[in-house]
């Protein structure tokens, strides 16, 4: 099953896990430094939060998880058929996973992707961090920008 995938910037990574975990009565599918994302049952939702004070309760991108490379192809042939532009990136890691994706932009900047999960990685960060890390927040490296 495909599910719409929105990403936020929160300020407070675990105050915004405390919360979305109450909202969405579940809790976290993965969690590195300042990177949370929940696989949603109830509505199908992948949501994922990024630990940004500098634009914090702002849409980072939405997009579009698929089960199979089959169907992030399929969707760009489809879009690019339709006359989009697409940004194509192959066997990339974002977001703590290695995925295959492609990007377009809506008609007022909005990011969307289209991308399939090929395996996970740095699962050894699981849980931990930025303060775990002595890290600051600028530099634990961004993904999805």
């Amino acid at each position: 099953m495909s599910r719409l995938q929105l990403a936020l910037n929160v300020a407070d990574i675990d105050a915004a896990v405390e919360f979305y975990s109450t909202l969405f009565d579940t809790t976290p599918a993965k969690r590195r430094p300042g990177y949370v994302n929940f696989a949603v049952a109830d509505p199908p939702l992948k949501l994922v939060l990024f630990e940004n004070a500098a634009a914090t309760g702002t849409l980072n991108h939405l997009g579009v998880e698929r089960e199979s490379m089959g169907e992030v192809e399929a969707e760009a042939d489809r879009l690019e058929a339709a006359g989009l532009e697409l940004r194509v990136e192959g066997d990339v890691v974002c977001c703590y996973a290695r995925q295959d994706k492609h990007w377009v932009t809506g008609p007022d900047g909005q990011s969307w992707e289209n991308y399939v999960v090929l395996a996970d990685a740095r699962p050894e960060l699981e849980g931990r961090t930025y303060a775990d890390l002595g890290l600051r927040e600028a530099e634990g490296g961004g993904c999805c920008s």
